[in-house]
Order: C-alpha cells, then sequence, then structure tokens
C-alpha cells in the first residue's frame, strides 16, 4: 500500500517529464471540452460524472480513472484530487487538466507504472471546485490589480472556510471522552454550507476515499492536518506548537514523499517561508477553521496493529492484523449475535394479590446522569 501511495503523490510532479505540456488557461467550456476529449481518448478507463452544481449553475464535472469506471472494487483504494477550491488560484485547475491528459496518454502508451496505478487504484479528479470564481477572476485579465478577485464563490464566500467545523467536537472528545473519527455532521449542515460544499460533502459520502490530495495557489509547501489548533492563532505569528491528529507519523511521512520529489520544496525556503523538508502541520503555521479535511479511512504504516469490529447488537471481535508495504489484505470478521442479559423481576410487597412492580429508581437515576455525561458539546 505504501508504495501504491508513493506512485499517487509522485503523479503530479512527474506527468510533465513525460508528457508534453501545453501551459494556457481553460475557461469553463474549455474545461468541459478537456475532461470529455480525454474520455473520448480513453474510454475504456474514464467517466465523467458530476458531483452536482455551483451557485451560478455550472456542473462540478468529476472525471474518473479506473480499470472498471463506475465500479468499486474490493481492496482497491479510492482517492481524489480536488483542485480551484480558490477561483483565483488557477495552478491546481491547470495540474489537474494536464495530469487528465497525461494519465490517458501513458495508458494508451503502455507506461506499465502507469497501467499497474489505473488497475490498482480508482482516481476520482475534480479540477474546478468554485468555477464561478474563476470565471470572474479570468474575465478581469491579467494587468489589473486585485489578485483576490475571485477567490470566493459567487455568493461571496471563501469555500474553503465552509465546511462543518468538526474539529470542535474532536477536541471537545478528546478532552472529556468520546470518538474523533466517524463524527455525524450537525442536524443543519445543509443548510449551512454553499451548494458547492454540499455537492463536496455529499461526494465524500458516496464514495470510501482514503487520501485526497487538494492543490491552492500561494505557498510551496505540502500541508497536513489538523488545520484548526486547539488555540487561536493569527496567520503570520509563527509558532512551533503544532496540532496533530493521531495520525501524525503517517501524514508527516505522505507529506515528504511529495516534498522530496519536488525539484525544491523539500529545500523548505520559499516566499519569505521557511518550512523544515517542505512540510507544515496546518495549524503550526495558521489556525484555518471549517477547512476541507473531510473524513478518511484509516491509513497506517508497514507494523502489526490490532483491529477491533463492532456493531450494536453483537460480540465484539479483535484480531491482529500485519500491515506490509505491498498490497493490501482482507481480514473478514464474523461476529456473533449477543445474548441480551435479562434483569430479574423484583415482586414488591402488595396486599393485593397478583399485582407486582420493578421499583428501581436508583439505576434509572444514575442510568439518565450517564446519558447526560456522554452528551457532546451543546
Amino acid at each position: 500500500m505504501s508504495d501504491l501511495l508513493s506512485v499517487f503523490l509522485h503523479l503530479l510532479l512527474l506527468f510533465k517529464l513525460v508528457a508534453p505540456v501545453t501551459f494556457r488557461h481553460h475557461r469553463y467550456d474549455d474545461l468541459v471540452r478537456t475532461l470529455y476529449k480525454v474520455q473520448n481518448e480513453c474510454p475504456g478507463i474514464t467517466r465523467v460524472y458530476s458531483i452536482g452544481r455551483s451557485v451560478e449553475g455550472r456542473h462540478l464535472y468529476v472525471l474518473e480513472f479506473s480499470d472498471h469506471p463506475g465500479i468499486h472494487e474490493p481492496l482497491e483504494p479510492e482517492v481524489k484530487y480536488v483542485g480551484n477550491m480558490h477561483g483565483n488560484e488557477a495552478l491546481g485547475r491547470e495540474l489537474m487538466l494536464q495530469l487528465s491528459e497525461f494519465l490517458c496518454e501513458e495508458f494508451r502508451n503502455r507506461n506499465q507504472r502507469i497501467v499497474q496505478l489505473i488497475q490498482d487504484t480508482r482516481i476520482h479528479i475534480l479540477p474546478s471546485m468554485n468555477p464561478d470564481g474563476y470565471e470572474v477572476a479570468a474575465a478581469q485579465g491579467p494587468n489589473k490589480p486585485g489578485y483576490l478577485v475571485g477567490r470566493n464563490n459567487a455568493n461571496g464566500v471563501d469555500l474553503n472556510r465552509n465546511f462543518p467545523d468538526l474539529n470542535t467536537y474532536i477536541y471537545y472528545n478528546e478532552k472529556y471522552g468520546g470518538p474523533n473519527h466517524h463524527l455525524p455532521l450537525p442536524d443543519n449542515w445543509k443548510s449551512q454550507v454553499e451548494p458547492e460544499t454540499r455537492a463536496v460533502i455529499r461526494w465524500m459520502h458516496s464514495f470510501n476515499f482514503v487520501l485526497s490530495a487538494n492543490l491552492h495557489g500561494g505557498a510551496v509547501v505540502a500541508n497536513y492536518p489538523y488545520d484548526k489548533s486547539f488555540e487561536h492563532r493569527v496567520r503570520g505569528v509563527r509558532r512551533t506548537a503544532s496540532t496533530p491528529t493521531p495520525d501524525d507519523k503517517l501524514f508527516q511521512k505522505l507529506a515528504k514523499v511529495y516534498s522530496y520529489a519536488h525539484g525544491w520544496m523539500f529545500q523548505g525556503w520559499n516566499c519569505g517561508d521557511y518550512f523544515p523538508d517542505g512540510i507544515t502541520n496546518g495549524a503550526s503555521w495558521y489556525s484555518l477553521s471549517k477547512g476541507d479535511h473531510g473524513d478518511y479511512f484509516r491509513l497506517l504504516l508497514p507494523g502489526i496493529y490490532t483491529v477491533s469490529a463492532t456493531a450494536p447488537g453483537y460480540d465484539p471481535e479483535t484480531v491482529t492484523v500485519t500491515v506490509g508495504p505491498a498490497e493490501p489484505t482482507l481480514v473478514n470478521f464474523h461476529l456473533k449475535r449477543s445474548i441480551p442479559q435479562v434483569s430479574p423481576v423484583r415482586r414488591a410487597p402488595s396486599r393485593r394479590h397478583g399485582v407486582r412492580a420493578k421499583v428501581q429508581p436508583q439505576a434509572r437515576k444514575k442510568e439518565m446522569e450517564m446519558r447526560q455525561l456522554q452528551r457532546g458539546p451543546a
């Protein structure tokens, strides 16, 4: 699996060495034509689909690469690339289009590295999450001031600060007890987010994405979670403290794979900033609330792990699993139904014949207190 992840992270940095690169901007209609052009050239391994529409009605098109497009295959990881979340940041958008052309062309050329990647991975590419903002930025031309024009969507909202803030719940649970994964979204989340954000969240719910890369313009650095710090931080004020996830070693490893595959990102110096090894914990750089990290399946470095499976109404089962650097291994769990524990019924004394009472006021009170303690933040 680690070999596969390395290939995934190297892709953006290697394709320009093989396939011819045409540096030009693609307006929305050009972008759509490019995606369908790739699909027409590689119909057996591609699929174009829409995850929704922008505020102004533009489709959010995704190009999928797989040896079985449209089908999830067991043990085949699903990964996604997202570009152009900020409409004025065009680099990620263009890299996604060039990556799409590269994958198609090299597959047709029987490049074995690319053939294996497409056979063993299902890749989803969203070149532009903010097509409305891009059109606003592109319309002003290159010689006009105002580089932030088009950054937000058509409603003036920064999409990278528009996702539900699950970090607050995670930090609360870490302090008082509770899960740090698979957290439910707030009941009113749909009314709190923009159409583009809503589409991406539903997209993440529809696919079991194992890994994701979100490309921005600006600093040359590989940024890994968490983005929101435990304490409030101000951008531009450098602190040494970071806010790591439970999988911090893995995220640092992935970030370094990307950084050291780059021509000079790993050197650390760029645009007035210095990032050791060319990577940074997001919160250590500056705190970002409601950013796009999403949910993810547990990625693991090679080693021996204890894995438990639980389900309501069944006895839990725990197994020891060896995770290697090669292909993934299937582990099946066979859970047995739990045998319900029947509480004895106490007979209360009564003068009337045939009347029974189940008196447990103290137990009921303790149960209610426990439920209150287990609630999350209001």
